[in-house]
């Protein structure tokens, strides 16, 4: 479980594929502290499982399932990524609960800047809109976002500078596929909803 609160962004050193799989060695610093084998990395909104460590450096290995799913088989080595370790029992919960369980990929379709803050409109797949409310969380790239209004294909998301600084966010632009995890809690309320309907 993590919070969409990134911790640092890291740098691709290698992105090999094997065997179906893809093995990225990621170079960080914070997040290295007490890393261990089997720690789970958010990497872009994506719950990845470390299997090796250095004193500088993490590796993680993808499979076709997440490849398919999220942006992770577009990266490559020298690619900036956001990082978050899992959370612990005892931090404070800002952003939201954010599992790493990517629901699929969104398209920003236009970035503007206002007095204090950019404004990121993102196209979304038609099923993802009945989980997205105005106000309510997103968690787009790894990072934990208020939804400011929608639209019929989409939504749009501002962002702080502060936030914009320290996450890849800043290098998006018109036409870049982001990572999307709906809300966890949002999911689970129409699931039952819709089950419940089901059975009048």
């Amino acid at each position: 479980m993590f919070t969409g609160l990134v911790e640092e962004t890291g740098k691709v050193v290698s992105a090999v594929p094997r065997g179906g799989v893809i093995e990225f060695t990621i170079r960080a610093q914070k997040i290295l502290d007490d890393l261990k084998i089997d720690d789970s990395i958010n990497i872009n909104g994506v719950c990845q499982t470390v299997i090796k460590y250095t004193g500088d450096t993490f590796t993680v290995q993808s499979v076709q399932e997440t490849l398919r799913k999220t942006t992770l088989g577009t990266i490559r080595a020298g690619n900036e990524v956001n990082l978050e370790r899992a959370m612990l029992p005892t931090t404070r919960m800002g952003g939201h609960f954010v599992q790493g369980h990517v629901d699929g990929t969104g398209t920003v379709k236009n970035i503007k800047k206002q007095s204090g803050d950019w404004l990121i409109h993102i196209e979304l797949p038609g099923s993802f809109m009945k989980y997205v409310i105005p106000m309510g969380s997103i968690c787009i790239d790894g990072v934990s976002l208020t939804v400011a209004s929608i639209d019929g294909n989409g939504c749009t998301v501002a962002i702080i500078p502060h936030t914009l600084e320290v996450t890849t966010l800043k290098k998006l632009k018109a036409g870049s596929r982001v990572n999307i995890e709906l809300d966890m809690l949002g999911k689970y309320v129409v699931h039952m909803v819709e089950r419940m309907e089901g059975r009048k």
